[in-house]
Parts: C-alpha cells; structure tokens; sequence
C-alpha cells in the first residue's frame, strides 16, 4: 500500500480510531494485522518472508539470552545472519551476482549460464532485514533483553508506518514504545499530522513534479543535451530529497499520531559542509547503522591510516550495493567512500561524529563555498544513482559539459507551468530547511498559537490537493 494512495488515506484514520477505541491490550494485534495487510497490499506471498525472518530472529534472540556458552550464541547469531542475509541475496543480489560471473568467465572465454529465477524484488526487504539483524546483533552484545512476546517482537519487525523504508528502528528504541499503554494526546496528534502534510507536500507537490522531467532526460539521455541534463541532474538531487525524507515524514508523523516516536531520518543534509556531515544528516537510521554493526566492528579509526580508509570503502561499497544490485550503484558507493576518504585526509578526523552543527550566518562565505562543493560532489554521486546503468552516466557526464542553449532537444518550458513552478518549488524548499537549522526559528514555530498551526495545516493541505501529482508514484527507495 503506497501512502501517496486513496487506500492509504481511509486505512489509516480506521486503524487509529480503532486503535484509541479498543483496550490497550489488545492493541498490538490491531497494529500486527494492520501492519500485515498494509504489506499484503503490494503481495500477498511475499508476507511470508517477513514471518520467516520474524520466527528465527525471535527464537535465536531467546535462546542467545539463555545459552551460557559463547560457541553456541555465535552459532545462532550465525543462524540469523545466514537466514535474513541469505533471503536478501536470494530474492535482491542473485541475478546480479550471476550476471556478473557469466560476464567474468566469458572474458575467459568460458561459458556458462547459471539458472534464472523469475522472481519480484520484495518491496521494503533491505529495511526490515537490517532491522531485525540489528535486534539479534544486539542481544548477542548483551545491549539489548531479548523479546519474549512473540506478537510484540512481529510488530517491531512489521510497523507498517516504517516497514518498507524506514528508518530502520532499533529494538531498544521500538520494543519499549510498543509495549506501552497509550492515550489520546492531542498534541501527538496535531504534530503527527502536520508532520505527514509535510511529507505529501514533498513527495506529491515537489518530487513527483520533477519526476517527469528527471525521467524525460535520464530515461533517454542520449537524446538530450548538456543544458537539459545539468538541469535533470539538479532536479534528481531534490526530487530524490524530497521523496525520502518525504516518505520518512510521513512514517514518523502516522506513528506518532499512534503514540510511538521514530527516529529522525533526515537534517537537512543539502547544507552539510563536507561529505561526513552530509551522512550524518541523509538517512541517519541507515548511516548509525552502518557505523554501528560495519564500521566499529571491522576497526573503525582504530588501526593504522590505510586500515582505517579501507574500512572506510568497504562500508561505502556495501552501502552502494545496499541500495542496488547494479555496478552503478557499486561505483556511487565507491565515489563517496573516496569522497569521504579524502574529507578525512584533509580534516584529520573521523566522518562519524555529531550532526548537530547548525550553520554558521550567510554572511560567511567560507562556509557557503563548502556547502557548494560539497552539493557538487553528491551531485555527482546523484549521476550514478539516478542512471539505468554505468554507460548512461557516463554519457550523461560527457553531455553535461556539452552545453547548447539553442539546439538542445529539451524544452524547458514544454509543461509551461510546472518547470517554474519546480524551481520556485525547490527555492522555497531550501528556505525551509534553512530556517530550521535555527533552534531559535523551531522553538518560535513550536510557540505558535494552536489556532495558527491548525490553519498551517489546513493551508498546507489545500496547497497538496491543488499543486499535487496523484498518479500514484512509488516512492523511489521501494525498490531497495
């Protein structure tokens, strides 16, 4: 079920208005089964997966907590990570890794073909298999008590605000929130709607208006000039924001209005100064993650300077074949690993660190020039992420420097109103995520009369069904 759907916008006021009607104890099997349809929704035979990874992480968490030698919680850790990686391989990274080998052994002159298997990319697996490792990781630690209700531990890995992209919660965070007895607050549920407005507001208003034109030039880049695919290039790093943190808005807004807090997924990254402070504010759950159960575990900056690089590039490439299973995503990771790298170089400090930083006034032109450099070099990345392949983006990077004005296929102008509108849409955009870098501006928002953020709402609301795209688009990070 997308959120940007008809289905979506009478699901979910049901599910609340049951929710608060019925006895707190028994609301998480109200949220168990919502949260099951909700992914049933997109297919019916794939929830099984999810009930696979949900039994042997709940049965290896228990008996990783009672087993007192350390030969046997290894060996079920190794269970669960066999499991849940082994289904991810299978159903995501299969048909890259054997079309990767035939074209190996075919450099070599050998031939050989391995089986094919005609299966879908199950919607939202690489989110809820890091979830759900990342509770079994945790009780191994011994940071984490392991669940013992079975119905509570299936709804921490199926919420269904966050169960196709995020964030990728964890158990100590979850676990708690969904055991608790919940009342009506109303401010919860003001914010939480204000909260998911804003998230339709980016993702029906903003990313799918730069759709059309992103997949105009990206789709067929060997039809489009220099000046059309610039502009697509700059199109693609806001309408990939803004479908995100617009998706991660609305799943942190819908739980809250249930009484459950998620994470932060997003902090206004497009004003990082360089490229560490950027993945301390893009898709937060995933990068602590990342540093939590990759990056510490291999050494972190604990050994020597190359040791540290290499583990650093070895969590970028992993995070590029995260998001894809194609070598362009591969080399995208592999740009920011570099990227990161050569930050560290120059900095002499470890890219994990507080994202909390707000930015230093405009009249700073230091600090201006590196928050351009470093949009650039995401930019760049952006190339490779957003083309259907590695040929694509390398054309796209040779026509970006052929710039035409006149014999340029694209007219800018072909939907009149919607490519100024887009522009105006994103200036105002950053406007927004400027101002909430100010504490100061957060907590005057925060100060507002009721009155007033009830009128915001309803404003914004009238703004969504009048500028929206409600062509039922998927939002971009299902297919990871």
């Amino acid at each position: 079920m997308l959120f940007n759907s008809f289905r979506f916008l009478v699901f979910f006021p049901v599910v609340v208005g049951l929710y608060y009607l019925i006895s707190p104890r028994f609301r998480w099997v109200l949220l168990l089964l919502a949260s099951y349809y909700f992914y049933m929704c997109w297919n019916v035979n794939y929830i099984l997966l999810i009930f696979i990874s949900t039994l042997v992480d709940y049965a290896c968490g228990l008996h990783i907590a009672r087993s007192h030698s350390h030969t046997t919680k290894k060996i079920l850790l190794l269970i669960s990570l066999s499991v849940n990686l082994g289904l991810l391989i299978a159903f995501k990274y299969y048909g890259f890794l054997t079309t990767s080998a035939e074209n190996l052994l075919g450099d070599f002159n050998l031939v050989y073909q391995f089986p094919q298997l005609d299966i879908l990319l199950p919607v939202g697996i690489s989110f809820y298999t890091f979830q759900t490792l990342s509770y079994t990781i945790d009780v191994y630690r011994g940071t984490s008590e392991p669940e013992r209700h079975f119905g509570i531990f299936s709804l921490y890995v199926a919420f269904f605000p966050q169960l196709v992209a995020g964030p990728i919660e964890r158990s100590y965070r979850l676990l708690p929130q969904l055991r608790q007895w919940v009342t009506l607050n109303y401010v919860n549920v003001r914010n939480g709607l204000c909260l998911m407005a804003f998230g339709f507001f980016k993702k029906v208003v903003v990313a799918d208006r730069l759709a059309e034109y992103v997949n105009a030039v990206y789709n067929n880049p060997i039809e489009h000039g220099g000046f059309s695919t610039i502009i697509a290039t700059y199109f693609f790093a806001f309408q990939i924001y803004c479908d995100f943190s617009g998706y991660s808005d609305i799943a942190i807004g819908a739980a809250l209005v249930l009484g459950v807090q998620l994470m932060t997924n997003f902090r206004q990254p497009y004003f990082s100064r360089d490229i560490g402070e950027f993945w301390a504010r893009w898709h937060i759950s995933l990068s602590t993650w990342f540093k939590d159960y990759v990056y510490i575990p291999l050494g972190g900056n604990r050994n020597s300077k190359w040791r540290w690089y290499y583990n650093l590039m070895v969590v970028f490439v992993i995070s590029g074949l995260w998001h894809g299973a194609d070598w362009n995503f591969v080399i995208w990771g592999m740009l920011h690993g570099l990227f990161i790298i050569g930050s560290v170089i120059a900095q002499g400090r470890s890219p994990y660190r507080d994202s909390d930083r707000t930015i230093v006034p405009a009249c700073n032109w230091k600090t201006w020039l590196q928050v351009f450099f470093t949009f650039h070099l995401v930019l760049l990345g952006w190339v490779f992420f957003r083309a259907n392949n590695v040929s694509d983006a390398i054309l796209i990077i040779k026509n970006s420097f052929d710039i035409s004005f006149f014999d340029d296929q694209v007219n800018l102008f072909r939907f009149q109103v919607d490519f100024p509108m887009s522009v105006v849409l994103i200036v105002l955009l950053l406007v927004i995520d400027y101002l909430q870098l100010s504490e100061g501006f957060n907590k005057r928002l925060r100060s507002l009369h009721s009155v007033i953020k009830w009128a915001l709402l309803v404003f914004g609301l009238l703004t969504i069904m009048v500028l929206g795209k409600f062509n039922g688009a998927d939002f971009l990070y299902f297919q990871f």
